[in-house]
């Protein structure tokens, strides 16, 4: 009887490891790597300087996307908001952040790398560089994303004080 049971679970556990094996991915093609060589950065118009690259998805189709902006030193955007909440990591330099309508340096949090700053959908922010240091962060998200800035007579991309 013994005999039969272990019979019984090495035939259960043969099969678990089949199916097992059977239903995980060899060699996906699905998988993506982008080394920072490949990265390919473009130009924000009237940015002062600002990039992005998009490195999967697209913000402007429906579906999740990663960008990274780079935000070159004292370079900053004025308030806005976006459709769709956003996930931001800081990759390198120090990003300055603030929330509500009214831009004011004084008022800014800085985030270090490694630092994450959720901004929910409709959430009213604005960010950059404040400083002398050049910030990249990486942005998740949720498309289609629309951006919209507080007050659209005024640039969207500013240069403070240093």
């Amino acid at each position: 009887m013994k005999r039969n049971t272990i019979r019984v679970v090495a035939l259960i556990v043969a099969g678990v490891v089949t199916a097992v094996g059977a239903a995980t991915p060899q060699g996906s093609s699905d998988f993506v790597r982008i080394t920072p060589a490949q990265i390919h950065w473009q130009d924000i118009p009237d940015g002062h300087g600002a990039q992005q690259a998009i490195l999967l998805g697209d913000p402007a189709k429906p579906g999740m996307y990663v960008v990274r902006v780079k935000f070159p030193p004292h370079t900053m955007d004025i308030p806005h908001w976006h459709s769709m909440a956003r996930y931001v990591t800081v990759l390198e330099g120090t990003w300055v952040t603030g929330t509500g309508d009214t831009f004011n340096l004084a008022q800014a949090i800085s985030l270090k790398p490694g630092s994450v700053m959720l901004h929910p959908a409709n959430g009213v922010h604005w960010d950059g560089s404040g400083g002398a240091e050049t910030v990249i962060v990486q942005i998740i998200g949720e498309g289609p994303a629309t951006t919209t800035a507080v007050d659209s007579t005024k640039p969207f991309w500013i240069e403070v004080a240093h």
